[in-house]
């Protein structure tokens, strides 16, 4: 991770992914599945990820609500979210709150990352690339 991430995230407390985000990194991921299928996946790949607690499914919107406490102490807010583009494509955000004040020196960035990294490696076959 870069200086200027954990420059930026000494007053961020928050992070999230979106098509228009100006780091390649926290651009909106997209699968050739199904919005259902990819639920499935996604869903039960987040109950076995250790360190996370799932708090809230609603698979009728498509989020994943979870929780997860750092080595510090601090918890932050996960929320997993599947939108259905086409009938065989579904996009993938996450967006990470630090809970308490100041900010969180990148580590919802890191959190990010790990989540999109350990999503990509379940679902690579229907990764798609060039988006």
């Amino acid at each position: 991770m870069s200086l200027k991430r954990t420059l930026v995230g000494i007053i961020r407390s928050m992070e999230g992914t979106s098509d228009r985000a100006k780091d390649p990194k926290m651009k909106t991921r997209y699968y050739n599945l199904s919005r259902d299928k990819a639920w499935d996946e996604i869903s039960s790949l987040m109950k076995k990820i250790p360190g996370y607690k799932v708090l809230h499914e609603v698979p009728s919107v498509g989020e994943i609500t979870m929780e997860k406490r750092t080595t510090f102490g601090r918890t932050l807010d996960i929320t997993v979210t599947l939108i259905q583009v086409t009938p065989v494509r579904t996009a993938v955000d996450i967006y990470s709150a630090s809970k308490g004040s100041l900010g969180d020196l990148g580590a919802n960035y890191r959190i990010i990352l790990q989540l999109f990294d350990i999503i990509d490696k379940k679902l690579s076959r229907y990764k798609v690339t060039g988006e």
